[in-house]
């Protein structure tokens, strides 16, 4: 009797936001929340769901300065220990924006355990800039070695984090953000304080710094100034950065002027 074969997972990148521009300069790849361990297939629309708000205002904010948002499917829902699924997928998904669209930088932006898959893909010659919301890392083992931050060099990196998130620490980003503040100076880290994981209460200003930035490490824009500011201080100041309350409204008064 003939046996058939298990077919082969492949990751693949959701349909841009917003009408595509005619030439495309710059990506974001949007990389969704998964889990610690699982080989189940994620669910397509929650992925799209949890990451619809940031791809919106993204491909918004840059369709005059020709950018794409994707969202990437993973194969797997979990990281999966040594396998680390979501970061290959990350991987891949940067070699598919290389061969779609040519030379173009790569933004990737990613949230919980898709901020641990964008810091550890971070270093794809493609990829310029990394958005980390509220990244899952595993807790410091002394029998295993720590989360890489050497392939961050030359990049431009942002993590944003709630004080008060219960399902990723937030300690740890710090922790991370600092070790790769040594050998890379454009490395900030934001906090939301009294915000929880989903940073629903200051979900406004996240945004709009997450699109400050963005436009800033594609295109060139000039940073807000608490963005250039977090970039030149030297630790703990630049990575402990609080994320004012009204961000998004003051940068708005001040474009309009």
């Amino acid at each position: 009797m003939a046996q058939h074969a298990t077919p082969v997972r492949e990751a693949r990148l959701g349909r841009a936001f917003g009408p595509e521009p005619t030439a495309v300069s710059g990506v974001v790849l949007l990389l969704p929340a998964g889990d610690e361990t699982s080989s189940r297939r994620p669910s397509p629309w929650l992925a799209a769901a949890s990451s619809r708000s940031l791809g919106r205002r993204l491909a918004r904010a840059g369709r005059d300065d020709g950018l794409v948002a994707h969202v990437v499917h993973y194969r797997f829902r979990g990281w999966n220990g040594a396998e680390a699924h979501l970061a290959h997928d990350a991987s891949w998904a940067a070699d598919e924006v290389v061969r779609r669209y040519g030379d173009v930088p790569v933004c990737l932006a990613g949230v919980d355990m898709g901020g641990r898959a964008a810091l550890h893909a971070g270093g794809h010659e493609a990829v310029n800039s990394v958005l980390a919301i509220a990244p899952w890392l595993p807790e410091d083992d002394v029998a295993a070695p720590p989360e890489p931050v050497k392939q961050l060099a030359g990049r431009r990196v942002l993590i944003v984090h709630g004080t008060n998130d219960e399902r990723t620490d937030p300690e740890l980003s710090f922790r991370l953000a600092a070790r790769a503040k040594k050998s890379n100076r454009d490395v900030c880290r934001f906090e939301v304080h009294s915000d929880r994981h989903a940073l629903q209460q200051h979900r406004d200003e996240v945004l709009c710094l997450a699109e400050d930035f963005v436009m800033g490490a594609l295109f060139g824009h000039a940073f807000s100034r608490p963005v250039e500011d977090a970039l030149a201080a030297p630790p703990p100041l630049g990575l402990r950065m609080p994320l004012a309350s009204g961000f998004g409204r003051s940068l708005r008064r001040r474009q309009e002027r």
